[in-house]
């Protein structure tokens, strides 16, 4: 029997759609059973104080969870998020509990060995409920005491050779795609990547000295599968540089219906005959493709890499073979000023081993925004409050236009004293002197 009355979570659990109040309860009837005869090191009945802390929040309108401090692991800035309930005397089972965010694989490809030992180690010393995953991509435990975490972070470390992720200002855990493991259209290697920059900023992502959080993102093509572009501080792009590859008879096959677009996604639902013009070219952000001569033809210097058309047509339509990524910085979810989407700093970069390129322009832009970010303000909000063109400059980068994004609005133009010494005003003497003569 459920230890605390939670009619309004109940309602919770009454439509369509699979309710993380259902399976608290389920694991809360779980603990309660132990069947398995698990030696519990928190309260059994954590599960059930989270439910009823969570009616009365719902009760009172308002959190009943508190900042109780710095707590963690040691040596370790990061990892842990402290939480404490501020009704421990109503809710022991829950007086502590701690967040801990572990370190996801790079594609997130797991043995089965690993999740059964991770789940052994979080039902002994932790709640049970986990959430995978994160946000930012890691393994999420939710719900430990304090004594709990050093045990644990031993586990981790020692027996399954595992990390605990960021949390905090710092860099958090980076998060890549599938990459090449799988995925026919990933332009560079974004498992690999994703581990060596990893293993590179330990201190970066244990240690938090940043003015705020910072998030690497490993898209390996623009279709974006973990939505670097608008999730990130920092996105890898996976691009190319030379033209998209085009199989004329598939593009045929395509228009005559032997071939289903999208892949054969929804085969089994009657959408009428596929039409190219409406369904491909007509949808073309830069109207960069037309059918001629029953060709399909590209203007590869207008396209943006969008991947709509090889979405469609993938039988018939290729990513280039002069690959590499594109960086972007900047994106972020709502905190001080709006979301913002990632703007576009690095057009393209070959993404080789061992990424020095690629490092020299991360280790710029953190020395910049060190520098001169304010407290809690993320990178996308210092490039907003100071300029792109400031960005593009602390890289060391000559712009180019792609990194414009529409036309001034000023009239004003403010030109730096270096970039006229000598110019204009070696312009003038001479002037000067041709007509005193």
């Amino acid at each position: 029997m459920a230890k605390h009355a939670t009619p309004l979570l109940d309602q919770l659990e009454s439509g369509p759609w699979p309710s993380f109040v259902a399976d608290i309860k389920e694991e809360a009837d779980r603990r309660r059973k132990n069947e398995k005869n698990v030696t519990y090191q928190i309260p059994s009945d954590v599960c059930d104080d989270l439910l009823g802390v969570l009616e009365l929040s719902y009760t009172d309108g308002t959190t009943h969870w508190k900042h109780g401090g710095i707590v963690g692991v040691f040596g370790y800035g990061g990892g842990v998020i402290g939480r404490y309930c501020d009704q421990p005397q109503m809710f022991p089972g829950v007086a502590h509990f701690h967040t801990m965010r572990v370190n996801q694989p790079a594609g997130k490809y797991y043995k089965t060995d690993y999740l059964r030992q991770l789940c052994d180690i979080w039902d002994m010393r932790g709640s049970g409920l986990t959430n995978m995953h994160g946000a930012t991509g890691d393994i999420v435990l939710l719900g430990t005491t304090t004594p709990q975490l050093e045990e644990i972070f031993f586990e981790l470390t020692h027996n399954m050779n595992t990390d605990l992720g960021g949390s905090g200002s710092n860099l958090r855990t980076p998060a890549a795609c599938l990459g090449e493991s799988r995925c026919e259209w990933a332009c560079y290697d974004t498992q690999e990547m994703s581990y060596q920059l990893t293993m590179e900023y330990q201190d970066e992502l244990h240690r938090p000295a940043f003015p705020y959080k910072f998030k690497f993102k490993f898209d390996g093509c623009p279709n974006c599968c973990v939505a670097s572009i608008a999730r990130s501080d920092m996105a890898f792009i996976g691009t190319w540089k030379d033209n998209i590859g085009i199989d004329q008879e598939a593009v045929a096959a395509y228009i005559g219906g032997e071939l289903k677009p999208n892949g054969g996604a929804h085969a089994d639902k009657d959408w009428g005959a596929f039409d190219i013009q409406k369904e491909v070219i007509d949808l073309c952000p830069t109207e960069c493709m037309w059918i001629e001569d029953g060709k399909l033809k590209i203007n590869d210097r207008e396209c943006t890499r969008c991947m709509h058309c090889i979405n469609v047509m993938p039988r018939a339509l290729r990513i280039g073979n002069d690959r590499g990524l594109s960086i972007l910085v900047g994106a972020k979810a709502p905190i001080l000023d709006g979301a913002q989407m990632g703007s576009l700093l690095v057009p393209f970069i070959k993404a080789e081993e061992p990424y020095d390129e690629i490092k020299e322009v991360i280790e710029s832009i953190w020395d910049w925004w060190m520098e001169e970010g304010k407290n809690r303000e993320r990178l996308g909000e210092l490039i907003k409050r100071q300029g792109l063109a400031k960005c593009i400059e602390v890289v060391g980068l000559k712009p180019v236009p792609q990194h414009v994004l529409e036309p001034r609005h000023n009239p004003y133009i403010f030109w730096k004293e270096e970039d006229v010494t000598g110019g204009w005003q070696r312009d003038i003497a001479e002037f000067r002197k041709h007509h005193q003569r």
